[in-house]
């Protein structure tokens, strides 16, 4: 399998913030529920017609792609015992052969006519749960690690449903998503595997200032 078919997009969704009903008639303004687009012009702070509602936790330069792996659907659909619908955890991409252990912070890829870069793993919040019925399923995401992960835009340019996605550079120094979400969410108090990560230059800069401040704490005490 060449490089320019090993990975395979399989869904491409998008959608601004709107109201989204659960359990007995609540309600919350997410932006989760993202609905699949032939095409949308991807910008530096994210794709035209894409948006968030928690300006705080998601988005911005450093956030302005989220990705999914394809193959988790079936670990979840399995585990739960229910059928997911498309982009469930609210991704504008899902992907086949990019799993959180095998792309690394930094690596760089061509999607349609834009350029992405891996920045960061995803930190799932409540509304996944919300959305599907599932009050474990964000706790499981967390445990294992299969977060997805979000990007910056290097180029912009338009993407389609259609679009091919190919590895321009592997980032030098190998650091997976899965590392980041291990470091991020469990080894809280490991100063070696924090200056690992921060070591990536081109790390999110909302984690480098997590891992700073951690670290910073962590010698003071």
């Amino acid at each position: 399998m060449s490089n320019h078919d090993k990975y395979l997009l399989k869904n491409f969704s998008i959608g601004l913030p709107k109201i989204m009903t659960y359990e007995n008639e609540k309600q919350v303004e997410t932006a989760i529920c993202k609905e699949a687009v032939i095409e949308a012009f991807l910008t530096k702070n994210g794709f035209v017609g894409d948006g968030v509602a928690d300006l705080k936790n998601h988005g911005g330069p450093d956030r302005a792609v989220c990705v999914y792996p394809f193959e988790h659907y079936a670990l979840w659909e399995k585990e739960f015992g229910i059928t997911l619908p498309k982009s469930t955890f609210g991704e504008n991409i899902t992907v086949t052969n990019m799993l959180e252990a095998d792309v690394c912070i930094g690596d760089i890829y061509k999607l349609g006519d834009a350029v992405i870069q891996i920045t960061q793993g995803r930190v799932p919040c409540s509304t996944i749960n919300k959305r599907v019925g599932l009050p474990l399923i964000m706790k499981r995401m967390v445990e294992t690690g299969f977060t997805g992960y979000l990007c910056r835009v290097l180029e912009e340019g338009n993407v389609c449903a259609d679009s091919k996605i190919t590895l321009i550079e592997k980032h030098p120094k190998a650091i997976s998503v899965l590392f980041g979400n291990e470091v991020y969410f469990r080894r809280a108090k490991d100063a070696e595997a924090m200056k690992t990560l921060l070591s990536v230059e081109e790390l999110a800069g909302e984690w480098k200032g997590y891992m700073t401040n951690r670290l910073a704490k962590l010698a003071s005490s």
